[in-house]
């Protein structure tokens, strides 16, 4: 297709690219663009048993197809450890990807209650940096992700204030229906990480902006 998008969505953990972004993957994937997503962390030991990291992984692929992700690719970093890891070697991580896929497009966590994204969010601002390869970076975004970033605390730390609402209204049942593969991750209602609570989610930052489903987002930077 002409002016074929290339979007990497980085997510700390499975499932959180299908929280933050689920709809505009649908989107972009049926509109013809390239997604790539790379999962950086993982449910793996110490603190997780790898069965429990299996199960995940094999619950992101189903729902990387119902959505059309073109690609990805898993770090296996555990969870919650990602702080041990040298610097440079996570953004060389992220980085290689960026080099290899070249993406138009990026999508990231915002920086907030979970200790992971925020690291994510940081080693991605380095690997997206506007030199090299980076310079073709159109749109770099943060996304929220539901149990952690409203967990905030409001002023003393950063505020999710979004500046773009992407609108996934005839990718809203898509969305949820990958959530709903992730059957070890959801919780039933009022958890924060069910389907209701994204619908609602979905509902009140499409309504935001005129239309009736959104995922909302913080532009980091924008060129044309």
């Amino acid at each position: 297709m002409k002016n074929k998008k290339r979007i990497l969505v980085v997510a700390p953990h499975p499932d959180d690219e299908t929280l933050g972004v689920g709809g505009a993957i649908a989107k972009y994937s049926k509109e013809g663009h390239e997604v790539f997503v790379m999962i950086v962390c993982g449910h793996l030991p110490p603190i997780y048993d790898s069965k429990d990291y299996e199960k995940t992984v094999k619950e992101s692929k189903k729902a990387f197809d119902i959505m059309g992700v073109s690609s990805s690719k898993f770090l296996e970093i555990p969870a919650t450890t990602i702080g041990s890891i040298p610097v440079h070697k996570l953004n060389s991580e992220i980085l290689m990807v960026i080099n290899d896929f070249k993406p138009d497009i990026v999508f990231c966590p915002f920086p907030d209650r979970h200790i992971d994204h925020r690291l994510v969010f940081e080693s991605v601002m380095v690997a997206t940096r506007p030199i090299g390869i980076g310079r073709n970076i159109n749109i770099l975004a943060a996304y929220e992700t539901l149990s952690e970033t409203h967990w905030n605390a409001p002023h003393i730390e950063p505020n999710f204030t979004p500046n773009w609402v992407i609108d996934i209204s005839d990718h809203m049942e898509t969305k949820l229906d990958a959530l709903r593969s992730y059957k070890s991750q959801i919780s039933d209602f009022p958890g924060p990480r069910s389907i209701e609570s994204v619908d609602a989610l979905a509902k009140f930052r499409g309504t935001q902006a005129g239309f009736a489903y959104g995922e909302a987002m913080h532009i980091i930077r924008m060129v044309s």
